[in-house]
């Protein structure tokens, strides 16, 4: 117990410095709590305001993608890499290691394989292990459009409701199916219903006209990589979305399965956190893939 006759007296409260109060980084997040923003700052770098996460949860569908056959042996090697870890607690828990200390973005959701009606899914997820788990966001599929979009809706919201509780963001992925049209206006009703019901950032693919998503929506969107695309191209659209208004890429195939998964992913990093072009970006990637042979 501190010696109460030994006390020094405060006296320097520095009263020539104004208090202040910067607004949190993040659009669309600066009326939330501390834990909310806490987590979200382990996804999305503060200086640029944007994130680069790698995306590994293909198996929880699809079975052991191409690239994802041995997670210990393609991805942990490039953890270091990216901002941010989108997959399942199966493989989370299993085979990423504990001290990894980037964000964590859980996949909740899920029931059918690929043989089924994809849009059929249920939470799968138990708040609790999510918790246990201390990751840093929730991700949950919306069909918009689809067999069952209302279903998916009710995932998604009771899941926010959930994630509001315990200040934990949750992460709408739109998802279209083979028969629904990729296109703005379709992404502006998707993403605008993710936020309006109260999505904290949204996952979506880039289209022509892929601006008008973005500033219709008052959350951040994150761009999804979709199918494996040559590195210019994936540079490219990457360069596109960024300009276009978003904050940030949620890549998988585009990394993994490139021919060089971290000179890849560094590239991707230079175009989305320091704009570089994507020619340039080709470049550095060109030149890492060289030097690592």
């Amino acid at each position: 117990m501190a010696d109460a006759d030994k006390i020094k007296e405060a006296k320097n409260f520095y009263l020539d410095v104004p208090v202040e109060s910067k607004p949190f980084f993040l659009r669309g997040a600066n009326s939330l709590g501390w834990g909310l923003q806490n987590r979200f700052s382990r996804i999305f770098n503060a200086e640029s305001g944007r994130t680069v996460m790698l995306a590994i949860d293909h198996g929880y569908f699809m079975g052991p993608t191409t690239g994802l056959e041995r997670v210990d042996v393609n991805i942990v090697p490039i953890l270091s890499y990216c901002d941010a870890l989108m997959l399942t607690r199966g493989i989370l828990r299993t085979t990423i290691p504990s001290s990894y200390g980037r964000g964590v973005v859980l996949r909740v959701s899920g029931g059918p394989s690929i043989l089924k009606e994809l849009s059929n899914e249920q939470i799968a997820v138990d708040i609790e292990d999510a918790i246990r788990l201390n990751v840093s966001a929730m991700a949950v599929q919306v069909f918009i459009g689809g067999e069952y979009e209302t279903q998916s809706i009710h995932n998604m919201t009771r899941l926010i409701d959930i994630g509001n509780r315990y200040g934990i963001p949750v992460f709408a992925v739109t998802a279209v199916g083979k028969d629904m049209k990729r296109d703005a206006q379709y992404f502006r009703l998707a993403c605008r219903m993710c936020a309006e019901l109260g999505a904290h950032f949204v996952k979506t693919y880039y289209v022509p006209g892929f601006e008008t998503v973005a500033a219709s929506s008052p959350v951040p969107l994150v761009m999804a990589g979709g199918t494996k695309l040559p590195e210019l191209d994936a540079l490219r659209m990457a360069h596109n979305a960024i300009n276009d208004g978003a904050a940030g890429v949620d890549m998988g195939r585009n990394i993994f399965q490139s021919d060089a998964p971290i000179a890849m992913l560094q590239a991707i990093r230079k175009v989305v956190h320091e704009l570089m072009k994507p020619e340039h970006a080709l470049e550095l990637y060109e030149t890492l893939k060289n030097e690592a042979g």
